[in-house]
């Protein structure tokens, strides 16, 4: 507060400016202030009145423009507190991170140029020794946790996956969906696929197709355990594989009532030509009765094949068309009648693998687990009867009736099961877990398949390094749908791990794998210098 008005100065202001000699003096005595005060009140004065009339800006406008800028300051601290911080390590995370999701290293350089600058930006050659290292990093993580997998691994599917002709073993746990087994060799052959398949001493069913190396080196596994005094490891066909070549032959066939069909209405054409030309149609009716006869009668086989195969199709089911559980001699009398009724050469490979015992391996597991559980077999039979009429269920919509016949038979079901056991539900959930859990096919190895595909497309080589970069980031990847949604592989199998976060996992190998790699090539520069 002031002790002077602001009256008081301006009086002050021009006793000091334009008064006579001794109004300085003559001022400071009626206001009761001293000398020094009406010199310094004189010159705040006449700066005030400078400034607001010198040409720049007023007062009112400055501070306008001071409040801008508070304004404007407070935002670039919000948005400081919002940035992330890229510093080596992040970039690091971010480049392995983003080479595991399949980008190539020029995708990755552009991503980070837009959030660091080009300046402030890693080169190309950097980012790729940094993928360089976290791919060996990642095989060594890998070690370990395939040692502490094994007990887990029950279950696999297997297959070969080829990148520009050179192989990739490929295993995968069905249930949790674990890859554990991701290697690139040389050639495909059973002893390499037996040396794979040693150390996973665990695994008790497996699961491919009928390629011979892959089928020389489960023999060589089972023989092995035999010879060991261990369970044999059962193998089953992919039932997969098996539809697949059926679809192939019916295609076969069709393709051939296509051309016949053509061939008959080039036959019509030709004769209404002739007619319209006036010539003789006698040979060419005939020809066209023929050939309208040779495409019916293709049609006809068409669908007599088709049916026979609709009709054993299902002996590579878990359960048979009217709802009762499959067993292999109800398949293979379904497959006795098909295959005399399937002839021709397009039918080889089917009847091949049809009469392969390994075909229904998935039917005898099945009833050999649900004969483990010992549940009286009238109980089980509904139980299982229950399963199967809670999957025949219509999907939910607004034309469908909400009170469906499958709806209404699942629901007696349920009332019967409750009559054989109060207690019913709690053997339910044992049963439902072994026919939800039953691995007829290595389709999940095709998810593997197209994970690698989208590598391939964006890169000239897979290396092994690569591999065990997606391998281990795939196993530590949360679903974020389906019946694994919310957790990983790794959690799904059982592993217990302190973290499970993939550069968490990594880190600490991959700052040793960097330090190496510089001594190498110090190693080498030094060795060229001299």
């Amino acid at each position: 507060m002031y002790t002077i008005p602001l009256v008081g100065w301006i009086a002050n202001a021009a006793a000091r400016l334009t008064g006579l000699h001794g109004a300085v003096t003559l001022r400071a005595q009626e206001t009761g202030c001293c000398r020094q005060s009406v010199y310094d009140h004189a010159q705040k004065v006449k700066s005030a009145v400078e400034a607001e009339h010198g040409g720049g800006p007023t007062r009112a406008e400055l501070i306008r423009e001071n409040k801008v800028l508070r304004q404007e300051n407070i935002q670039l601290w919000d948005w400081l507190f919002q940035t992330v911080d890229l510093g080596p390590i992040k970039q690091q995370a971010f480049s392995v991170t983003a080479m595991a999701m399949g980008l190539s290293h020029n995708q990755i350089l552009v991503l980070l140029t837009i959030l660091l600058g080009a300046k402030a930006c890693p080169s190309r050659s950097t980012i790729h020794r940094w993928v360089q290292a976290a791919g060996k990093a990642a095989g060594e993580v890998l070690k370990q946790l395939d040692r502490s997998c094994r007990v887990f691994v029950l279950v696999g599917c297997l297959d070969e996956i080829f990148f520009h002709r050179q192989p990739v073993l490929v295993g995968v746990e069905p249930m949790s969906m674990v890859w554990f087994l991701g290697k690139k060799v040389a050639s495909h052959k059973g002893s390499t696929w037996f040396a794979e398949l040693q150390p996973w001493t665990s695994l008790r069913y497996v699961t491919s197709d009928a390629g011979a190396g892959l089928k020389a080196g489960i023999a060589k596994m089972q023989q092995h355990q035999r010879e060991t005094n261990q369970v044999p490891l059962e193998k089953g066909l992919d039932v997969f594989h098996t539809k697949r070549e059926a679809q192939r032959a019916l295609r076969i066939i069709w393709m051939r009532v296509e051309r016949a069909w053509e061939r008959a209405e080039a036959a019509g054409r030709a004769l209404k030509q002739a007619r319209w030309k006036g010539r003789s149609e006698r040979a060419l009716t005939q020809q066209v009765h023929e050939a309208w006869t040779k495409a019916f009668d293709a049609f006809k086989l068409y669908e007599k094949r088709e049916a026979v195969w609709k009709r054993v199709e299902p002996a590579l089911d878990v359960f048979r068309p009217d709802g009762q559980l499959n067993d292999r001699a109800w398949a293979q009398q379904q497959v006795a009648w098909a295959l005399p009724r399937l002839p021709g050469p397009e039918w080889s490979k089917i009847h091949g693998l049809l009469k392969t015992a390994e075909s229904f391996t998935f039917l005898d597991r099945l009833h050999n687990q649900l004969d483990q559980l010992s549940v009286p077999k009238a109980l089980r039979e509904a139980l299982v009867h229950l399963w199967w009429l809670r999957r025949q269920r219509p999907m939910k919509s607004k034309d469908t009736d909400p009170v469906s016949h499958a709806h209404v038979l699942s629901l007696l079901q349920e009332v019967l099961c409750q009559k054989l056991d109060p207690n019913w539900r709690q053997w339910y959930r044992r049963i439902a877990a072994v026919l939800s859990q039953t691995v007829r096919a290595s389709s999940a190895v095709e998810c593997m398949n197209s994970v690698l595909r989208m590598h391939q497309s964006r890169h000239r080589t897979m290396t092994q390094g690569m591999l065990d970069l997606k391998r281990l980031y795939w196993n530590r990847r949360v679903f974020r749908g389906g019946k694994r949604k919310g957790h990983c592989p790794y959690e799904h199998v059982g592993l217990k791990l302190p973290s499970y976060d993939f550069w968490a996992l990594l880190q600490v190998r991959m700052t040793t794998a960097l330090a190496e790699a510089k001594a190498v090539a110090k190693a080498k520069t030094t060795a060229h210098a001299a």
